[in-house]
């Protein structure tokens, strides 16, 4: 899937339950604090992670592509 960045960034658990990939903002920050959320191909762990237009986040099965 694609997600359109509006402003200069998002943040990582923010972009995750906006994409209803998770009910609530907890569950989010919880696959980030678990190590399965990939930030361009590297486990990121930190939730407030600046997602920028250009990174591509994979979790599971899912592949989020910014632009």
């Amino acid at each position: 899937m694609t997600y359109t960045i509006e402003d200069e960034y998002i943040e990582l658990y923010k972009l995750i339950k906006l994409l209803d990939l998770v009910d609530s903002g907890g569950q989010a920050k919880q696959l980030i604090e678990d190590e399965l959320v990939y930030r361009n191909g590297e486990i990121e762990t930190r939730k407030r992670a600046k997602i920028r237009p250009g990174e591509t986040i994979h979790i599971g099965e899912v592949t989020i592509k910014t632009v």
